[in-house]
This record gives C-alpha cells, structure tokens and sequence, in this order.
C-alpha cells in the first residue's frame, strides 16, 4: 500500500486559543482515514482534549518569547531577535524534525516569518502549501505601531508577495474574499466559521452543575463587595442562580442575568465600551429606583417600596491576554451595585457550557481589516445564545440584526440593548426570547463538520498524492 498520506498543521501562534485550527485538525484526522497529522505550533493555552487524546495527531510545540508586553521601543529592538528564533525553530521542525508531508496548511497571521519558512521548504521536500486566512497580519501589526509606519508597509509587503505563492486558499468571509482576488490577486475559498456538535444549548441540570462548579468564582468580587458576591453576614451555601429539590432544577427568580463575553484582551477588541455600557446600565437602574447616596456610608439606597424591573448583570469575560489585569484593576474601583463582573479561564470542555448557560452574548471584536468575523459568535449560535455585538463592515455576514442579534456602536446604545433586553427579567423578556430562538435557528443550520466536508475537503484532497486516501 506504501507510505501513509501526511498532512501539516503550522500556526505560529497559540493553538489552544485558535478554535478554527483546532477543528481543522479534528476535521482532517476524521475525514481523511488514512492520513496522519502533524501540528506545530505555539506553546500555550491547552487546546481541546480531542485534538491532545487523538492518535493520528503527532504535536510539535514552539517556546519564543512574546515581547508583547514591552514598551513600541523596545519591542522593535527585539523584533529581529524574536523573528530570527522563530525562523531558525520552524526550519528545524519542518526540515528534520517532521516528517515530509503532502500538504501544509497554514493559519495567517502571523505572516512574518512562517509563510517564507513554509513556502520553501514545501519547495524543498514537494508538498503543497495552503493558507487558511483569518484576517491581514499587517493591519494587526498597524494596531502596534502607525499604519503608515515603514515597517508596517514593509510587512504588507512580504505578506501579500508570499501569500500569492501559495497553492490553494481558504479564508473566512466573502469580504475578505473580494478583497483577495481584487487588491491581491489571490482565489481563495469561503469556510465559514461554524460551531461544532459539541456547542450545544444546556439542560438546566447542566446548568446547575456549572454554577456549582463556578459558584466560587462567580462569588469573588474583583474589588470590594459587589452585588453578587458574599457578605460576611451571609450563608456561603445560598445559592446564585438555581437550587436543586430532589430530581428537580429550577431557577430562582431573584437571579442576576449572566452576560458572557469572550475576549483576548488585545487592541482590536475595544473592551472600554463594555464597561462604559455597564457603569450607564448601573446608574439608569438606579435612576429607576430613586436611589440615593449615603453621606456617611456612600452606600446606595433605593427609596422605600421600590421595586426593580431590571435584574443584577454577572457579566463574565473570559479569555487570557496582554490588556486583562490592566482592566482588572479598573474594574476594581468602579464600585458598582447592580452590575458585577468576572475574569476567567475556563478549560476547553466548561467554556461551551458556560455559553449554553448565559442570557446573553457581547462581542466586542472589531477587526483590525474589517474582513474576518468573530468566532466567538459562531459559538454561541451554537449554544443558542443571542449575541449583541459591535457594527463593522461585515459582521451583517453573521449577526442578523434583530434575528439572531444586535449591533451596538456605542456604549450608550449598548446600555440601552441591556435596559430594553432585560426589563421583566427573568419571566417577561420576549425580545430576548425571540432572539434567542434566532440564535438556536443559527446554531443548527449548518455545523463545522458540513462546512468543513463541502468546502475544504475536495481542496485538501488534490493535494494528496496517494490515490488510495479515502474518507472514513
């Protein structure tokens, strides 16, 4: 039968939290029986346990310092340093270390210096080179420095000289698409981002296992005492959001509205926004309350016989990142009394739970090209989760206003989604349920697997070269 077929992975870039990679690979080792993978990749977050426990997947991790966090200066000094390493470390895995493959798919960005490395040693042992366009690294690399600085020209450069040596291309939306075979010259393929089957809509007994299981987190204030934390005086067994009697699980009525929104702390997500929306939220229900301000104490207290229509916020951001105890430290000080937040990093298996068990859905992502689209909200479509996200050129590609979502372009016009959305909360919020049943309409007509099947599997399958590779 001869050698097996084989096929590469490269993202220089931290896997664990490159979804859409992660399901290539889950993809290629499903539909392609016999063909064996290698992925080279970043160390950092831990990816799925599927693509770790998969036998066909062979890992190869990389270790290159960041220098995110270094001042414009210094970081720029370091930059060569950084791209030599990264250089000399992918030639070696690629080269020596794993074996030759048929077809290296590669996720960009970064651009600098993986597609030069890729494409010639795709030369070098005869494999066929595919790019899989997320979004232009050089209009992230123009969110650290100007747009118009030389480097960031010089990067434009070499990214869109050797993306047009590639042999085949997928990216991620038809705008990105447009813009590849007008200003480019480059035919590429759209794979939408798509949830897999494991993004489903929670039971509430999954639910109430995870607020179980996150009770402590969801307990602990960033700062002082906030309105979903415990007071001293209070029972630490008083449960937030649900309690079980028997075999039964039912929500309590007085809970907060759980908002999720998943972040990498970086520029291109204008995180301030949220917390403006969340400070205006606070005050209007306030307003709404006739609250007034403590002298003493400099506590808020609502008049007397005040009754609120407009639940306590848990606003919870996941994700890890360069900007996160920058914000941490705001958030600390905000002191407000109906809006908590909460930072966290959830393993692989919880996060998909967490976002079938939240009300609502934020994506702050803007785009450093205007071309790609969040993944985030592909998830929670998944999940069901109604989205409210950030306008941008072409977001309408995914977030049908007023179907499955909102858009929002400001603070103030996302406070007023959350005071129109939860008004009557839990019971008496329709606009919420029927964007809800937008969102579950999303999530379940079409699957990463089938858009996967339809869209890259006949490009990756020319570049096999064994005719007896066959799918499972």
């Amino acid at each position: 039968m001869g050698r097996r077929g084989r096929a590469t992975v490269v993202v220089l870039g931290d896997f664990g939290r490159s979804p859409r990679m992660q399901y290539h690979a889950l993809s290629l080792s499903s539909q392609l029986f016999f063909v064996l993978f290698d992925l080279i990749t970043m160390i950092g977050a831990q990816p799925h346990r599927a693509v770790l426990e998969d036998p066909k997947i062979s890992l190869y991790l990389m270790s290159v310092p960041s220098f995110q966090r270094l001042p414009r200066l210094f970081y720029l000094l370091a930059l060569p340093f950084k791209i030599l390493l990264q250089l000399l470390h992918l030639l070696w895995l690629l080269l020596v270390k794993v074996p030759s493959s048929d077809v290296v798919l590669v996720q960009n960005p970064p651009s600098v210096p993986v597609l030069a490395v890729v494409k010639w040693t795709c030369v070098i042992r005869k494999s066929s080179f595919v790019i899989d366009w997320h979004n232009f690294g050089y209009t992230l690399f123009g969110l650290r420095l100007n747009p118009s600085h030389i480097l960031v020209k010089l990067y434009f450069w070499f990214e869109k000289r050797y993306g047009k040596m590639a042999d085949g291309h997928l990216c991620v939306t038809k705008a990105m698409q447009h813009e590849l075979a007008e200003n480019w010259g480059i035919r590429a393929t759209v794979v939408y981002d798509r949830s897999p089957e494991f993004f489903q809509p929670a039971t509430l007994e999954e639910k109430h296992e995870l607020f179980l299981r996150l009770d402590g987190l969801f307990r602990q204030p960033l700062g002082e005492w906030d309105c979903c934390s415990v007071r001293p005086e209070e029972d630490e067994n008083v449960r937030l959001a649900s309690r079980q009697y028997g075999d039964q699980y039912f929500y309590l009525k007085e809970r907060p509205a759980l908002i999720v929104s998943s972040t990498s702390w970086t520029p291109d997500e204008d995180f301030e926004i949220l917390l403006e929306a969340a400070v205006m939220y606070d005050r209007r229900v306030a307003a709404s309350l006739g609250e007034h301000i403590d002298s003493a104490s400099g506590d808020r207290r609502p008049m007397k016989n005040s009754r609120c229509v407009f639940p306590r916020l848990l606003i919870v951001v996941t994700g890890k990142g360069p900007l996160r105890q920058e914000y941490e430290e705001r958030i600390s000080r905000l002191r407000l009394h109906h809006v908590a937040f909460r930072t966290m990093w959830l393993a692989a298996e919880d996060y998909p739970r967490l976002l079938g068990s939240a009300d609502l859905g934020v994506s702050l992502h803007t785009s450093s090209s205007g071309l790609d689209l969040p993944m985030k909200v592909v998830d929670m479509f998944g999940c069901g989760l109604p989205v409210t996200a950030v306008s941008y050129s072409c977001i309408d590609e995914l977030v049908k206003d007023h179907q499955n979502g909102l858009l929002f372009s400001s603070a103030s016009e996302l406070a007023d989604q959350f005071m129109d959305l939860f008004q009557g909360f839990p019971d008496n919020c329709e606009r919420l349920k029927h964007l809800r049943d937008g969102a579950l309409a999303s999530g379940s007509c079409a699957r990463w697997d089938d858009e996967w099947e339809k869209q890259v599997l006949p490009l990756i399958s020319r570049f096999l070269r064994h005719s007896f590779i066959s799918r499972c």
